[in-house]
């Protein structure tokens, strides 16, 4: 059985795959600021798409997009926005969800709107 960062890191490996797929380019992986870890970094045309991947092997604990809640998120817009100030970004910019389970991928665009 995998460990929960073995999982982790093969389920942000699975999104970044989709996401390729659909046209997205990568940043960055595991990008680190003062306000925390963001999962992924890619780029849709001129925007910048943080991506909070979230994997289960079951439904035990809810389903993966249950997992990104008010707090969760919030932590990962003030991670973005200090990402867009210490890389200078001044375009736009979204947060989307991955979520993975034995159902498959699911891509939740711009979760913040």
């Amino acid at each position: 059985m995998q460990s929960k960062q073995q999982l982790g890191a093969a389920g942000e490996a699975r999104a970044r795959k989709a996401l390729e797929a659909k046209g997205y380019q990568f940043v960055a992986a595991n990008a680190r600021t003062r306000y925390g870890e963001i999962d992924l970094v890619m780029r849709d045309g001129e925007a910048l798409v943080f991506v909070e991947v979230k994997t289960r092997r079951g439904f035990g604990q809810g389903t993966p997009e249950e997992a990104v809640n008010y707090w969760k998120l919030r932590h990962t817009i003030r991670a973005a926005e200090q990402y867009c100030r210490e890389w200078k970004h001044r375009g736009p910019w979204q947060i989307d969800v991955v979520a993975i389970d034995r159902n498959g991928v699911r891509h939740v665009e711009n979760v913040t709107q």
